[in-house]
């Protein structure tokens, strides 16, 4: 590979970082120069100021549903290019099936929030949170908690390990949410991520501001931080808590979100005996996350947990299956394993190998000093370690060999194993293979609150589990304690991170104006023409169809009864719906009520509306009565665009009776043509 310099993307511009900071990255694969990098002579204040200035305004002019598709459009970008990134990805000691995870996992994840977006997401710029507060018996007066996008910037301090995912696992997030970003990969790998990030500019989709690269060190950027930032770091506690306990971020309570060292567990369950398909899939498990990416995955396997009857059988299952493997060059398609990021990295791992068995392990398998690959690489053969008493040897619960490194120890029972895995102080993921659902649940009540990821393996999801390792983005990625106390991803929960939440009170006209979504209770505009016959381009919000009243007949009630089979005494026995202290008789089915409100408000004849795709938060309120009349109003409560050819309409549907007390809520979901 030719060396690059690399550069930086600051203010709109590709900027080089000047000569005395620049630092050569070496090849994991031979040592040989790969890249310069450095990001001297930056202004990191006028950075910041671009971003809140230029980036941020013009984000928080997009709706949510707009910032979605530009994120989907990075996605399909990257994948377009995704050839260029696996060339460069080999001199980071990595696959092309680590690759895999890095670069079509990092789209994937753009891809994944994309639709999370235009799915849970409102066409507006404000989020509603949870339901309408009523502070007033008159119901002018309520209280809504929203959601609107920090006016700052994000500042993204990533890993080595994944330059493409990592990038954007937290970009996704924060672009969604309407706020701009400062990306800092970490400098052993950082001619991917550069590369990666290059492709997005060059696309053209990014309005100016929205992202910017640094590609050395961040000099003095944290003294420009404000309390509308959000500072989001993956790396080691050592270095989270120097930036945690940087000046202005305590000075201006900045946001930080840190995922950091973690010792995670696998543990095999008691009723997982050798022979039992959970103990293979725990055995194939432990090699698999000792040896993708050479091990060097924050969530990967430290420490196999097993019962003491089972050890020996279970050392000998995984030291067998990393006999198996090739390591070496990975550009070469027999190999497994490829190399660590760097000789410096290997260094490291090989220390904590060394702590770990001075405390009392030893190696089970592998050689940790065995020449493997080309000369000058930085090679290592993984190595399976085994405690025979772990509370004894305490350095395999606080020291974390960041490489293809594992611990093998047994537990005594499951209260032990529970207290063994809790003494790791916090990790990312935890995984329990088992094919017992009591063992699951006391085995989760008692560890939950240490991990921030759970997976519980057994023969029947073990084909479709995605793995002990594997972070998604519509789950949470962080942990507390150890892990760094942080969250991650988690679908729109993530987005939320780079958002204020307020809590705003007043009229519900005005909370619907600030939200641009229908409140009850607030404006409506009655419509003449049947809204299933507008496009969804057509409606808007608080559109409303007034429906005329249909009377519910002791007939209707006893016909619907006897049709459905639904013969609850509250609708066919008079003295005994009496009797029940909420009835004054007999009283319409609830179901009924919901097919009598289709029949007025839907129109029969084909048109815009395609499907009847969900009902959603129905409440009944008021019982209806034989005799009493209904009727509905139907009014558009926010709209979302799922593709060129497809929305959804969510319509708020209101039934009153005849004194116009509210009988029935809930909300309408239907699939309409844009």
């Amino acid at each position: 590979m030719k060396t690059q310099q690399l550069l930086n993307f600051a203010r709109g511009e590709w900027t080089p970082g000047d000569a005395a900071s620049l630092t050569e990255l070496p090849s994991a694969i031979d040592g040989s120069a790969v890249a310069l990098t450095g990001s001297g002579g930056l202004d990191f204040g006028a950075m910041a100021r671009f971003a809140r200035d230029v980036g941020g305004p013009a984000l928080r002019a997009l709706t949510f549903h707009e910032r979605a598709r530009m994120l989907k459009a990075l996605g399909l970008a990257i994948l377009a290019r995704k050839e260029e990134l696996y060339a460069l990805n080999y001199a980071t000691g990595a696959t092309r099936k680590d690759g895999w995870i890095d670069i079509e996992g990092g789209a994937g994840t753009l891809l994944s929030f994309s639709s999370k977006g235009r799915r849970e997401l409102p066409d507006a710029h404000v989020l509603l949170d949870g339901q309408l507060e009523p502070l007033s018996k008159s119901g002018l007066f309520q209280g809504q908690h929203v959601y609107t996008s920090l006016q700052g910037v994000a500042v993204h301090i990533n890993a080595f390990n994944f330059p493409i995912w990592g990038m954007l696992e937290k970009l996704a997030p924060a672009l969604l949410a309407g706020v701009p970003a400062i990306v800092k990969p970490a400098s052993a790998t950082a001619w991917l991520a550069e590369a990666a990030f290059r492709v997005m500019i060059e696309a053209g989709i990014l309005p100016p501001g929205a992202a910017q690269l640094v590609v050395g060190g961040v000099g003095d950027l944290f003294d420009h931080l404000t309390g509308q930032d959000v500072v989001s770091f993956t790396g080691s506690a050592q270095t989270a808590l120097k930036l945690r306990s940087h000046p202005v971020i305590q000075r201006e309570s900045v946001k930080f979100i840190a995922e950091q060292d973690s010792l995670n567990a696998s543990v095999l369950g008691p009723d997982a005996a050798p022979g039992t398909p959970e103990f293979d899939l725990f055995v194939a498990e432990v090699v698999n996350e000792m040896t993708v990416k050479a091990g060097q995955k924050c969530t990967a396997i430290r420490r196999a947990m097993v019962p003491s009857d089972y050890l020996d059988d279970a050392e000998q299952a995984i030291a067998a299956r990393l006999a198996s493997l090739s390591v070496g060059d990975p550009r070469a398609k027999e190999t497994d394993m490829g190399a660590l990021v760097s000789q410096a990295q290997r260094d490291s791992v090989r220390e904590a190998v060394a702590a770990i068995t001075a405390a009392g392990a030893r190696i089970a398998a592998g050689d940790l000093d065995g020449v493997i690959g080309p000369g000058g690489g930085a090679f290592m053969s993984p190595v399976l370690l085994r405690t025979d008493d772990p509370w004894a040897c305490e350095a395999v619960h606080d020291v974390e060999p960041f490489g293809p490194v594992a611990t093998v120890m047994p537990y005594a029972d499951l209260g032990d194993a529970v207290r063994l895995a809790n003494r790791g102080k916090g990790s990312l993921a935890l995984s329990l293979f088992t094919h017992s659902g009591d063992a699951a649940r006391d085995f989760i009540l008692g560890a939950g609150a240490f991990h921030g990821r759970m997976l519980v393996i057994d023969r029947v999801s073990g084909k479709d589990s995605t793995g002990h390792g594997s972070p998604l983005p519509v789950l949470v990625h962080g942990g507390p304690g150890r892990a760094g106390g942080g969250e991650e991803m988690g679908g729109i929960r993530g987005v939320t991170h780079y958002m204020q939440r307020t809590a705003l009170q007043g009229s519900p006209a005005m909370i619907a104006a600030v939200t641009s979504q229908y409140i009850p209770g607030g404006p409506k505009h009655v419509i003449d023409s049947h809204p299933f016959r507008k496009r969804m381009n057509e409606l808007s919000i608080g559109d409303t169809l007034r429906t005329a009243s249909r009377t519910v007949s002791i007939e209707d009630i006893e016909h619907f009864a006897h049709f459905t089979g639904d013969t609850f005494y509250a609708h066919m026995d008079e003295e005994a719906a009496k009797a029940s202290p909420i009835f004054e008789g007999r009283v319409a089915h609830g179901y009924l009520i919901l097919s009598f409100a289709a029949g007025l408000f839907v129109d029969p004849d084909p048109g815009p509306v395609l499907a009847n795709t969900g009902l959603e938060n129905l409440r009944f309120l008021t019982p209806l009565y034989p005799g009493d009349s209904m009727r509905v109003e139907l009014t558009v409560r926010s709209k979302s665009l799922k593709s060129e050819e497809t929305g959804v309409v969510r319509w708020a549907v209101e039934i009153f009776n005849q004194k116009d007390e509210l009988v029935a809520t809930y909300d309408l979901l239907t699939e309409n043509v844009p």
